[in-house]
């Protein structure tokens, strides 16, 4: 039996921070940063900028151009999937998963009641892999609905038929998004899109995942809730630690143990993976927050999209910030000090404000 590392809180948060890349190291190419980070978020929520260039600009700085990662996209050396752009040679380990379409067996009822709706209406998914064999890539609008059975919707995608099919054929591994016409998501077979590698079996697959996972987050539970965009949980990457004052046990990146940590501030995308797991977030980094851009204005503490602050290994607060690209102006309507700042962590905030503007190409608006 392994003995587990013992780790401060302070140690803990210092291999995450170092795993994203988030110390006074920075990276400076960006295809390098997204195979670490293993993707990037395509929200297209652009309050400040798209949620994966502020990633990428936090990680790289003033260099980082977002024509970049529309490049990398554009090549297919990222590829999109499920609005994370990840790196091409990494399908292979979701495509395992695809060939298992539905889901490994005993099927839950909604993937029963999936698989069967799929089935009876197996003629209009081959209809839409017949069009793409010859015209794609395309938008799905270019699709006949001829749907034998309606998608069993309780209103939300009523008369969507062919989106849903095509989500599934998605899921199934026949069909990839294959780039964007204005707001309209193009579609073409997957295997022009993705690259023709050998798929390992499920069980290599997850694995593989994992340790891609803790290498990118440094510090994680093996297991964690179901997550809408990518789990937080590791399985039995790493090895195995316990953090002093937090309950459960954790896993660990061995190789960003015991290391020199170098000190920066950096502002982050509300859907920044260091924020990502919320429960790590309260727990190691004693760090209260919530994307409130659903809810009404009446009840925002903080701001729609509040961006997380960091400085050194501590998450210090938020900037409520917003880019008014008629104006011209980044327009900062607070910074909300977690504790209040002293004047190097206030000077160095401003600093990075400042250089988030100049990035922008915005003047700075201050409240």
């Amino acid at each position: 039996m392994v003995t587990p590392v013992e780790l401060s809180r302070t140690d803990a948060r210092r291999v995450a921070v170092r795993a994203q890349l988030l110390t006074a190291d920075r990276p400076s190419d960006v295809l390098d940063v997204v195979r670490h980070l293993t993707f990037v978020q395509l929200d297209p929520t652009n309050a400040v900028a798209p949620s994966a260039d502020l990633v990428l600009w936090g990680r790289i700085g003033a260099d980082y151009d977002p024509a970049e990662l529309r490049d990398l996209v554009d090549q297919q050396v990222l590829v999109v999937h499920h609005m994370l752009a990840r790196p091409a040679e990494d399908l292979a380990l979701y495509r395992a998963d695809m060939a298992q379409w539905p889901g490994p067996e005993p099927l839950r009822p909604w993937q029963e009641s999936v698989r069967d709706w799929v089935a009876a209406n197996d003629a209009c998914r081959r209809e839409v892999l017949a069009v793409l064999r010859g015209d794609g890539p395309l938008p799905a609008s270019a699709f006949e609905d001829t749907c034998e059975v309606p998608w069993p919707s309780s209103g939300w995608n009523n008369d969507k038929n062919v989106k849903m099919l095509l989500a599934q054929m998605v899921e199934r591994g026949e069909v990839a998004r294959a780039g964007q016409d204005g707001r309209d998501p193009l579609w073409d077979l997957a295997e022009r899109i993705y690259p023709d590698d050998p798929v390992p079996d499920v069980a290599e697959a997850e694995r593989l995942r994992d340790e891609k996972r803790l290498r990118s987050l440094g510090i994680a539970r093996a297991r964690s809730p179901k997550m809408p965009i990518e789990p937080n949980g590791v399985g039995a990457a790493g090895v195995p630690a316990v953090v002093d004052g937090v309950k459960g046990a954790w896993r660990v990146e061995p190789s960003l143990l015991d290391l020199a940590f170098t000190a920066r501030t950096a502002l982050l995308s509300p859907l920044d993976r260091l924020v990502a797991d919320r429960r790590r977030l309260a727990e190691v980094f004693e760090f209260d927050y919530v994307l409130e851009m659903y809810k009404p204005v009446a009840q925002r503490i903080w701001g729609f999209w509040a961006m997380p602050v960091l400085h050194g290994d501590r998450l210090v607060g938020k900037l409520d910030a917003t880019a008014d690209r008629d104006a011209g102006v980044l327009r900062v309507t607070a910074v909300h000090e977690d504790d209040p700042f002293d004047p190097r962590t206030r000077a160095a905030v401003q600093d990075e404000i400042a250089a988030l503007a100049d990035w922008l190409g915005l003047a700075l608006e201050l409240p």
